[in-house]
């Protein structure tokens, strides 16, 4: 058995109230792992075309107010 499927498993047998405590702390480690790797594009410059664009954007008046 893999360990995805022993993972699965495990999941499977918990009770409502262990379901909806682990679903809580299983989506907020997915937000802690998306808020680390955008932090890392940041940092790596892979999000600086995004920003290059929007500001160019901006500045041809092709935005409008939120």
């Amino acid at each position: 058995m893999t360990k995805l499927q022993q993972i699965e498993k495990s999941v499977e047998s918990l009770s409502d109230e262990e379901m909806k405590a682990f679903a809580a702390w299983f989506e907020e480690l997915r937000w802690q792992r998306w808020d680390r790797q955008i932090e890392e594009d940041s940092k790596n410059g892979k999000l600086d075309r995004f920003a290059d664009e929007a500001l160019a954007d901006f500045r041809a008046g092709r935005t409008r107010p939120l």
